[in-house]
């Protein structure tokens, strides 16, 4: 059948329709500019009536009466001025005109800039979210990256992306630590370098979480935490990691923080503790500070392979038992400590077979605080010695039971000198300082799910107790008081957490304020003798 032509009027007409629509589209345009003011002024009257009425509901009844007169005396002040209802009358249209002013738009959407950073991202992707086979891909080269990010995703200032949700197809390989290890990898190049990344996998909806996560502050400094009994701070992780918080004095201000606290005594399941970082990223720091910590409670050893004197403000402490930094020293402190913790053993032992409560002289912890010992191992194999690692055998297998805890602290290129031992007891792990996905895995055994950045303060790192999460972690600055280098306010935070008396050298008064010694009358017990003197 052939097709019927259209009637005349409409194929004839069809310009002269256009042509309509063109002009009344023009003319409504004109309209709307030429009439901008008065529609501007309209809006502000209304909004400036309806926020009126507000007022006047939210006004008690028995204080609307006192409201009605003021207004009145203001009109009957209005109207009696020369030129006041002219000014009165400007004062509203002005005070409507800027009530109803245009508002800036309300972002809805990406613009040019983010749309084109999306659209990358989404390309880079496609490789690894896509097969040949798919009838239906989510992932396709020139496809719609709105199918994959919808509308989860949050730029910053700059344009550049704070939070992301992907979505991706379910045959993608998530249960694989290499497949989601290049995701993450493409994510971080394509979002920016320079920022720390936290990368969610929700396995059951096939989504990834992709969050920028915000530097851990470095202003928090040593002082007393809020810990029970046996808990150890070793520092502070992001919020919502931990379900737990402390008050912490931040420079001048108190504020609730989130720490790792590490558990120890007879119900703990990591009693001991490795740290290892590279030189000055901070390990020596964080066994200042545990020992800062320990000494509330308990008694510390302290051998210091680095020779450097890092821990000579806790020589001659009450609670410190020795400081030890040669290998003739080293040795013979740890064996003592063996021979402590044997000692323990068989005293707690009797006193349970006896039905006596333990000895007092047990139940006070001991810490053994060991920095670099493959610094003394090499010491040892040279001159023919054992070497001290040997040594913390007893104390590592039986000191949860013994009330003694180690911690072992060691640089990255000395892991390999560290025997199996220490190894194997040392279940709660930190890595501090820069390093790469592989070094923090073969330390902590589980990869952290953020990506570290190259450039990090002391004292930044990662955490891990037992088989828990991996945790972001930021040491509490425990700076060496006798360092030229110590600022004030660090150094006198660590000497006022220093037990006993400061000497002399942390603080000397003017010799203008030096008294007289005053002579010490002899005690009739002759048991209690006066103090000795301090040496400088």
């Amino acid at each position: 059948m052939a097709r019927r032509p259209l009637p005349r009027i409409l194929s004839s007409g069809s310009a002269s329709i256009t042509r309509s629509r063109e002009f009344a589209r023009t003319a409504a345009d004109n309209a709307t500019d030429v009439l901008h003011p008065l529609i501007t002024v309209t809006r502000g009257l209304r909004l400036l009536a309806g926020a009126g009425r507000q007022k006047w509901a939210a006004t008690p009844k028995d204080k609307r009466g006192q409201g009605l007169f003021l207004v009145a005396a203001c009109v009957l002040v209005v109207a009696l001025i020369p030129y006041g209802p002219l000014l009165a009358l400007i004062s509203v249209m002005g005070a409507a005109a800027w009530k109803g002013r245009d508002r800036t738009p309300v972002k809805t959407g990406p613009d040019d800039t983010e749309t084109a950073r999306l659209q990358a991202l989404y390309e880079a992707l496609v490789p690894h979210f896509s097969v040949a086979d798919d009838p239906s891909p989510l992932y396709s080269h020139g496809g719609d990256w709105e199918k994959a990010f919808a509308s989860s995703f949050e730029f910053d200032g700059n344009g550049r992306l704070t939070r992301l949700q992907v979505s991706y197809p379910a045959y993608f390989t998530d249960g694989e630590a290499a497949s989601r290890t290049r995701i993450e990898q493409v994510l971080h190049a394509k979002s920016g370098r320079g920022r720390e990344y936290h990368f969610a996998w929700d396995e059951e909806n096939n989504h990834l979480l992709m969050t920028v996560l915000d530097a851990l502050p470095t202003t928090i400094a040593a002082q007393r935490f809020v810990t029970g009994p046996g808990e150890t701070v070793l520092g502070f992780t992001d919020a919502d990691a931990v379900q737990r918080t402390v008050p912490v004095v931040d420079g001048d201000t108190t504020r609730d923080a989130s720490p790792v606290v590490w558990r120890t005594g007879a119900r703990s399941t990591e009693p001991h503790l490795l740290v290892v970082g590279h030189p000055g990223s901070g390990t020596t720091t964080l066994l200042r500070s545990i020992a800062l910590q320990a000494l509330q409670h308990g008694d510390v050893l302290v051998v210091e392979g680095g020779g450097t004197g890092e821990y000579g403000c806790l020589t001659g402490r009450p609670g410190v038992l020795a400081v030890e930094c040669g290998l003739a020293g080293a040795l013979a402190t740890l064996e003592w400590a063996a021979h402590e913790t044997e000692r323990r053993l068989i005293a707690a032992n009797r006193a349970r077979q006896a039905g006596h409560p333990e000895p007092e002289d047990i139940k006070r912890p001991l810490w053994i605080l060991l920095d670099r010992p493959s610094a003394l191992g090499h010491l040892a194999a040279a001159d023919g010695r054992p070497d001290p690692q040997e040594l913390l055998q007893v104390p590592l297998r039986h000191g949860r039971a013994a009330g003694v805890t180690v911690v072992v602290a060691d640089q990255f290129d000395s892991v390999d000198a560290l025997t199996e031992t220490v190894r194997t007891h040392t279940r709660a792990r930190a890595v501090l300082g820069p390093a790469t996905h592989e070094q923090v895995e073969s330390v902590l055994g589980a990869q952290p799910h953020t990506t570290p950045t190259p450039d990090v303060p002391p004292g930044r790192g990662y955490a891990r107790l037992g088989t828990g999460p991996v945790l972001r972690l930021q040491v509490p600055a425990t700076p060496d008081p006798y360092d030229d280098a110590t600022s004030e306010a660090h150094r006198q935070a660590v000497l006022d957490l220093l037990p006993g008396a400061q000497s002399p050298v942390e603080h000397a008064p003017p010799a203008a304020e030096v008294a007289e010694p005053v002579p010490v009358p002899a005690h009739p017990d002759p048991l209690i003798t006066a103090p000795a003197t301090a040496e400088g």
